[in-house]
């Protein structure tokens, strides 16, 4: 009996860690994704170009990347996790680009 309820105890444990470093991964990217933001302005305004536009990736989007420029690197996660790409298209111009990847699962084995 006591056996079982420390696994419960356990099992919520992980969930509720689980939870919070979710959370702390979403912080963790907008800061990222901030730092990454600031330092492509400064990037467009060495080269004379405006700031990167930013867009949330939707299924079948039509890109035009000629370079990629800047990438947030996706935070180490069992699950789902936000990123984004910085590029530059066929005009010229600076683009941003948030999506989402499939996080690194540090429990993978690999």
């Amino acid at each position: 009996m006591q056996l079982s309820k420390w696994m419960t105890f356990a099992a919520v444990m992980a969930m509720s860690v689980n939870a919070l470093a979710e959370g702390g991964g979403d912080r963790t990217f907008e800061r990222a994704f901030s730092a990454n933001a600031k330092a492509m302005e400064q990037y467009a305004a060495e080269r004379g170009k405006a700031a990167p536009m930013v867009k949330e990736y939707e299924y079948g989007m039509k890109l035009d990347v000629v370079k990629i420029v800047s990438v947030v690197k996706p935070q180490p996660s069992c699950s789902v996790v936000p990123t984004a790409m910085t590029y530059e298209d066929s005009q010229g111009q600076l683009n941003t680009l948030k999506y989402s990847v499939a996080g690194v699962c540090r429990n993978s084995g690999g």
